[in-house]
């Protein structure tokens, strides 16, 4: 299957195969399972107030903490008694299609593009969802890296948005990391895992592009700053 584009030049990304769908259900089940058994500790930077509402956020983690920021999103969000509303920026690629089917059995809303394909379209989609009161979730540094240096999709979502951007890491004792651009992390049945919040960050919409390329830079150092590789 390729992918098409219509006259407008509007990108249609690629729709996951059927054992595409399989796949995502066996690894959405492994991941459950896994998950089950972690022990896991809580380091909230994020929530000042003891009291009130949790407000609409973009969830950023790193590409290779992909595999524990969904089920840790959906208990964090619980903890305050709201209903886990999620959607994602996921690739417009073939890979990609792969990672929506995923993120589907999750009851996440996948939207798809990137910086290179269909960016603009997935904006616009992503602000339609901020609009009806979802979260939004992004990897700074995906679809292709460079590993652990954000681009600047995550401050246009945020500007346009007013959202603040929350950190969002974990750091597994037993895991494996496979060799990939990112490292991806495979977190150990039973390992000790630490899920950490980080400090929001606000983009404010009239920032300019060197306030936006500070606030950049910050966003990494503070995504660094929560875990040790």
């Amino acid at each position: 299957m390729t992918r098409k584009s219509q006259p407008s030049g509007i990108v249609i990304p690629h729709a996951p195969r059927w054992y595409q769908r399989v796949a995502a259900w066996l690894i959405f089940g492994a991941i459950q399972l896994v998950s089950a058994t972690l022990r896991i500790r809580w380091t909230d930077y994020y929530r000042h107030e003891p009291e009130g509402p949790l407000p609409p956020g973009i969830y950023c983690a790193w590409h290779n903490r992909l595999i524990l920021s969904i089920v840790a999103y959906r208990q964090y969000v619980r903890q305050w008694n709201r209903r886990p509303q999620l959607a994602a920026m996921v690739s417009a690629s073939k890979d990609g299609g792969f990672l929506a089917a995923i993120l589907e059995c999750f009851q996440v809303q996948p939207v798809r593009g990137s910086s290179s394909r269909r960016g603009r379209q997935a904006l616009l989609e992503l602000t339609t969802y901020a609009e009806g009161g979802y979260d939004l979730a992004i990897t700074p540094d995906g679809p292709r890296g460079p590993r652990y240096q954000a681009q600047d999709g995550v401050m246009s979502l945020a500007q346009v948005t007013g959202l603040p951007i929350v950190p969002f890491s974990f750091h597994a004792k037993w895991k494996i990391q496979v060799k990939s651009w990112d490292r991806f992390q495979i977190p150990l049945p039973f390992s000790r895992c630490e899920l950490v919040m980080g400090e929001q960050l606000l983009v404010p919409r009239e920032a300019r592009d060197e306030e936006r390329d500070e606030l950049r830079r910050q966003l990494e150092r503070r995504l660094n700053g929560l875990a040790p590789d």
